[in-house]
């Protein structure tokens, strides 16, 4: 069952537990299916199941490891060519096992939560400022970053949601 965010809470830890509940719920829509249905699509669009647990865990890596602290992504990422395929990620997914795509997610969501919790340990918690800069200039913090992903979840948590059930007709969450 999803831990729901506690109703009282300081800023950093709302906006966590509102993370980790969108977190968990996309694992939890994909964690029980087989290959053939992590790669079912819902026409007209092609996005998949398991090309969503792919996706987030790049995003993960890419918001806090490349853009927050500029390290590199994790593995297998940190070795892609992005130019010759942006969305490499939807378009690989299926060569990956369920197993191997919820492994790859976890890693991603483990690696975030540590840079996260590092840095909300620092007297700059969260307005710590990113090593990447939006298109204004200005630098991300890490209130923006983690709002942000709440905004990505919370999207992909619907599409999740048509996707599976399409799939075996289950719902909610």
């Amino acid at each position: 069952m999803l831990q729901e965010p506690p109703l009282q809470g300081d800023e950093a830890t709302t906006l966590c537990s509102f993370l980790d509940y969108h977190r968990a719920m996309l694992r939890e829509k994909c964690e029980d299916l087989t290959a053939e249905q992590l790669n079912r699509t819902l026409p007209p669009s092609d996005m998949t199941l398991g090309g969503m647990l792919k996706h987030l865990a790049v995003v993960e890596s890419s918001w806090f490891s490349e853009d927050l602290l500029g390290e590199p992504l994790i593995p297998p990422f940190d070795t892609v060519d992005w130019t010759a395929d942006r969305d490499w990620e939807w378009h690989t997914a299926h060569e990956d096992s369920p197993q191997q795509l919820l492994d790859l997610y976890d890693a991603a969501i483990a690696r975030s939560r540590q840079i996260t919790e590092d840095l909300l340990a620092t007297p700059s918690g969260l307005d710590t400022l990113s090593v990447a800069r939006a298109k204004s200039g200005e630098q991300y913090t890490l209130r923006w970053i983690l709002v942000h992903m709440i905004e990505e979840y919370a999207q992909h948590n619907g599409h999740a949601d048509l996707i599976r059930e399409s799939i075996d007709g289950r719902t909610g969450y």
